[in-house]
């Protein structure tokens, strides 16, 4: 896990603080929203899944929704472990111009399933510490959990900390959007393999 939040901090150096709150309540509840209804669709994307199925890989380069769930979990520690690590860090609004997309552009592009991206070593599911699905859904559910309620009661100056991603530069808040389509895109992953002719059964 340690390598994993290396990783993320070298690619990211997101930084929240307590300063002048710049997101709305609408805002705020709008983003605890899809946390929570990306939340639901993969715990119902997996719901009631024998061994057999979770276990089931369409081809030896596809993974299995075990393998997604384990890498969806993994991604959500590391992602929320870095944020809660630098909530005390001073904001960087001389950096908000390098802000490109909108809100919109960033959920769009995350789940957007056409574009693939190969993830990092430390994000793929055989390096990760989970045992079994079920262990990766709690620890995904965990974190979630955490990050629904900081967005819920956070008063940090979240658009004016600004980080560097290899398609652009997002805000705090835009960050959080991120997590959660990153989730979404991934729940779609599950359901293709789902649809696989070869999806056993039971």
């Amino acid at each position: 896990m340690k390598k994993v939040l290396v990783f993320f901090a070298a690619v990211a150096m997101l930084s929240f603080s307590t300063a002048s709150d710049t997101i709305s309540k609408k805002e705020k509840k709008s983003a605890a929203k899809f946390l929570k209804e990306t939340k639901k669709e993969v715990a119902a994307a997996v719901k009631g899944l024998s061994e057999a199925q979770l276990k089931f890989k369409p081809a030896p380069d596809v993974w299995s929704v075990e393998e997604c769930l384990k890498h969806i979990a993994v991604t959500e520690q590391a992602l929320w472990g870095m944020a809660d690590g630098n909530l005390k860090q001073a904001a960087t609004p001389e950096k908000r111009s390098e802000v490109k997309l909108t809100d919109e552009d960033v959920i769009k592009r995350i789940e957007d399933r056409s574009t693939k991206v190969k993830t990092m070593d430390p994000m793929k599911p055989e390096n990760t510490p989970y045992k079994s699905a079920a262990e990766a859904l709690e620890s995904f559910n965990q974190s979630r959990d955490k990050l629904i309620e900081y967005v819920k009661n956070t008063d940090a100056d979240l658009r004016n900390h600004v980080m560097a991603m290899p398609f652009g530069s997002l805000d705090g808040y835009q960050f959080i959007l991120f997590i959660s389509a990153h989730s979404n895109r991934h729940m779609q992953q599950i359901n293709e393999v789902k649809a696989n002719p070869g999806f056993p059964q039971n």
